[in-house]
């Protein structure tokens, strides 16, 4: 009898590779600018709040127009094909626009809505762009739970977590050396076009072999029935218990991981005197960690379980990690670098657990919308948080002046957003035990493995 391609191994973990490489590509774009916060101030005249407000972008459209939520129900109606193609043209398109508007000189432009006109076009493009990632996100979990459910799943969706966390780490180490060798900030967006091109042409490949193998499936009579999507399915989605501490447990904990690393090099630089041209690396230690660890965190839940306490242990290490960045006394280089070590392994823990636990709760038929949803909620951290912080560092937090690279730059003192960051730790930690416990009560299997002997 001849073998299904969804049956082969090499045809799955293909799948998987040729996937992530396209959402390693979209999280390079995610925090390209990061590393360059001082640039911006420096050489455009943003301040910290022009800086918040370009990051709130980044979910404007998520949350205010429902688009995560419409990819969601996209991408159970339409599947992960076409749902992926439509998510990474809308990368390009946001990335295109960013890249315009950090180009462009807007001297003497009027402002638009109160915003500089330069700050409010670099947020409408970072919101395109943040609806076709968050879109791309669920619809990779989505591709990685059809080829891998029953198999090692944690393993593959810890290896796609870990291929977004590379991207991550390139754009902590690569913006301000290319923005240098180039002599402009906006080099380091025309780069990451480039990449998210050669993202789209991945995906195209992994379009051509689910398709094969679908037809496959369909010829063969294998493909199993499924409810089509209804609206209604969203109702019974959220009347679970389970899935809102996992979504509240994913919206603080990750509250207190993205928007900290939007601000994490300018911290290095002020706090711990790092020089400037390897700030970005320490920053590139939390991701680097984290690919290698999220895999093996991954490969233990699928073989042992333990999910929820897993999920559990990652939040009180992170909560540890932010309650000592909040000491004003320990600003030698080398403590740096090891909270970034054990908040990437922290940053490990949680997600190699949560994402493979959402199956376990939500029906694959509904999974499509179930992230669309967890991924809105998480949202509101990711647009709102760096808003507050940008504006609590300029209230609240501002030390006068130091210079840096020979220019003059505002010093800021990050006690209380490190105070703030390990607060959303500290609720994480509440909702971890909350879900630990529903599932003694409920039985969904948080603790035992994925893999079916």
């Amino acid at each position: 009898m001849k073998k299904l391609l969804s049956e082969s191994p090499v045809a799955r973990w293909a799948v998987l590779i040729l996937v992530s490489l396209t959402m390693l590509t979209g999280y390079i774009v995610s925090d390209v600018m990061s590393p360059l916060k001082t640039m911006l101030e420096q050489q455009m005249g943003w301040s910290s709040s022009d800086y918040s407000t370009y990051l709130f972008g980044y979910g404007i459209f998520n949350l205010f127009l429902f688009m995560l939520i419409i990819g969601g129900m996209m991408l159970d109606r339409l599947g992960p094909r076409l749902t992926g193609i439509i998510a990474a043209v809308m990368m390009i398109a946001g990335t295109g626009l960013q890249y315009w508007a950090i180009s462009t000189d807007f001297t003497g432009a009027t402002a638009i809505f109160g915003i500089k006109a330069q700050v409010f076009w670099a947020m409408v493009g970072f919101g395109v762009f943040g609806t076709g990632i968050e879109m791309f996100g669920i619809t990779a979990n989505k591709v990685v739970v059809k080829w891998f459910t029953g198999r090692a799943l944690a393993l593959a969706l810890g290896l796609n977590v870990a291929a977004g966390r590379i991207g991550t780490a390139l754009a902590g180490l690569a913006p301000i050396p290319i923005a240098k060798h180039f002599g402009s900030i906006s080099a380091p967006l025309a780069a990451c076009l480039i990449l998210l091109v050669v993202g789209l042409l991945v995906f195209f490949v992994y379009v051509m072999i689910d398709s094969r193998a679908d037809k496959e499936r369909a010829a063969a009579g294998e493909v199993a029935s499924e409810d089509e999507f209804k609206i209604s399915d969203i109702f019974s989605i959220v009347r679970i218990r389970a899935f809102w501490y996992i979504t509240l447990l994913c919206l603080l904990f990750y509250s207190a991981v993205f928007p900290f690393l939007k601000f994490v090099t300018e911290l290095m630089i002020q706090k711990f005197n790092v020089p400037t041209s390897w700030a970005g690396a320490i920053m590139a230690l939390l991701p680097f960690g984290n690919m290698i660890m999220t895999p093996l965190f991954g490969t233990i839940y699928d073989r042992r379980g333990k999910g929820a306490t897993i999920m559990l242990i990652g939040a009180v290490m992170l909560t540890v990690v932010h309650l000592l960045f909040a000491i004003p006394a320990l600003d030698a280089p080398w403590i740096a670098i090891a909270l970034m070590i054990v908040l990437g392994a922290a940053f490990s823990l949680v997600p190699s657990a949560m994402w493979p636990s959402v199956p376990k709760i939500i029906p694959y038929q509904k999974l499509g919308t179930a992230y669309s949803v967890i991924f809105w909620i998480q949202n509101i951290g990711l647009a709102c948080v760096p808003l507050l912080i940008g504006v609590i560092l300029d209230k609240f937090c501002r030390r006068g002046t130091t210079v840096i690279d020979g220019l003059q730059t505002t010093l800021y003192d990050y006690t209380l957003p490190m105070l703030i960051f390990a607060g959303f730790g500290i609720l994480s930690i509440v909702f971890a035990l909350l879900l630990r416990r529903e599932d003694r009560l409920k039985g969904y299997g948080l603790e035992e493995p994925n893999v079916k002997r």
